[in-house]
């Protein structure tokens, strides 16, 4: 009986460690294929990584070309505000009626720009074409 039992017992544990075996190796299967799926999703976002990298950079490029530019064309332009509030501030048609009318009576051409909001080179034509003349 006791030899039975003994039996009974080395068949309990050979069979649990076939098992355990077992288990054993389908857990280092899995985890190999896990390990698989891993690689080949670790390349696909170091892939990914690259070429948005590449794109930042081409993008970057575009916008300091971009920034250049437009300082550039706010250097050209700076002046067009100021062009146009004196523009505005003359007004229609009328103002040059009246830079005329104030030219005749002397005004200078510095005077007719504060005034009227001529620009320098108008304000000399209406007071050379309109001015007083002079006599020597």
């Amino acid at each position: 009986m006791f030899s039975t039992n003994l039996m009974s017992i080395n068949t309990t544990l050979d069979i649990t460690g076939v098992l355990l075996g077992l288990s054993a190796l389908l857990a280092v299967l899995v985890a190999s294929r896990s390990n698989r799926r891993l690689k080949v999703r670790c390349a696909a976002v170091e892939s990914s990584l690259a070429a948005m990298s590449r794109e930042l950079e081409l993008l970057a490029s575009i916008s300091l070309k971009t920034g250049r530019r437009v300082k550039h064309i706010g250097q050209e332009h700076a002046g067009v505000a100021d062009r146009v509030a004196l523009v505005e501030l003359r007004g229609s048609a009328q103002s040059f009626d009246q830079a005329i009318d104030s030219a005749r009576r002397g005004t200078d051409s510095g005077r007719l720009t504060q005034q009227f909001g001529l620009s320098r080179g108008e304000a000399d034509l209406v007071a050379r074409l309109h001015g007083r003349k002079r006599t020597a």
